[in-house]
């Protein structure tokens, strides 16, 4: 999917949702259990229910690898499933991968061959080398941590160099120059969102995916305020909030009322979303 793509749809839906499918097995509804494949079997339900609303679906690869080949024959037929009826939805692959050239490339050709998948969440401590892989193939995205939502992030990433420059602030500014905003991506927490103002001085074009609205408390408003761009500029993912809102044969229905409560959020609170 290319750059001109995704913002149409943001326009369109009027929507910046990127519904996390962090499917865990045991917290899948019971009536579920004795299909063929489970983990499918909600994500495809889940998908049914949101696509309207959803501009991106994200996949923790952790979820799917915990269970083996069967769980990526489930992350598998969940990408070719959204690819065949929605296509015009951005997939990520969220592995977080970060490795030498060579290696990349395989990644590279694994998650954008092999499982179709728009884009990849990358670690970009390697250097360049371990991005531009990724870069090679035709309307993909490189999806770079930058400034992430959990708390132990500062141990790192807003350390300070001796020229006042944080770890971060390097990642963006050097990064930057691998690729333009049209292929790549970062990753900003939305518990980090004081930060905001700030990264869009050295970022001001890029999408920026934000975790952490919803479990985390991040605050849907602020970052909408203070990241979006007049093309959108945000993909902000809401995963445990949305796909576990109900664990009854109604999940999927709770699951779209969860999406829309926060879809409207956005809409109030995004300029862009609302001319």
């Amino acid at each position: 999917m290319n750059y001109d793509q995704l913002v149409r749809q943001v326009f369109q839906k009027k929507s910046m949702l990127c519904v996390g499918l962090d499917t865990d097995r045991s917290k899948i509804p019971p009536h579920l259990l004795d299909r063929e494949d489970p983990m499918f079997e909600f994500n495809k339900q889940m998908v049914d229910a949101t696509r309207d609303l959803s501009v991106a679906y994200k996949l923790n690869l952790a979820f799917y690898e915990s269970e083996g080949v069967e769980g990526l024959l489930a992350m598998d037929r969940t990408a070719t499933y959204i690819k065949e009826t929605c296509p015009e939805i951005f997939t990520i692959a969220d592995a977080k991968r970060g490795d030498i050239g060579n290696t990349s490339q395989k990644y590279a050709e694994a998650y954008f061959q092999k499982y179709a998948f728009d884009s990849i969440t990358i670690s970009p401590y390697m250097g360049s080398d371990s991005v531009m892989p990724y870069l090679d193939f035709t309307d993909k995205w490189a999806i770079l941590l930058a400034l992430t939502s959990n708390p132990s992030s500062s141990d790192f990433q807003t350390e300070k160099y001796p020229d006042g420059e944080t770890l971060y602030q390097k990642v963006l500014r050097k990064s930057s120059e691998w690729g333009d905003h049209r292929r790549i991506m970062y990753v900003v927490g939305a518990t980090r969102s004081e930060h905001l103002l700030e990264i869009r001085t050295l970022v001001p074009d890029h999408f920026l995916l934000v975790p952490g609205i919803g479990t985390q408390k991040g605050d849907l408003s602020q970052v909408c305020r203070f990241g979006s761009t007049s093309e959108g500029g945000l993909l902000i993912n809401v995963g445990r909030a949305v796909i576990y809102a109900g664990a009854g044969e109604d999940f999927a229905e709770a699951a779209r009322h969860t999406a829309l409560r926060f879809v409207e959020e956005m809409r109030r609170s995004t300029p862009a979303l609302r001319e």
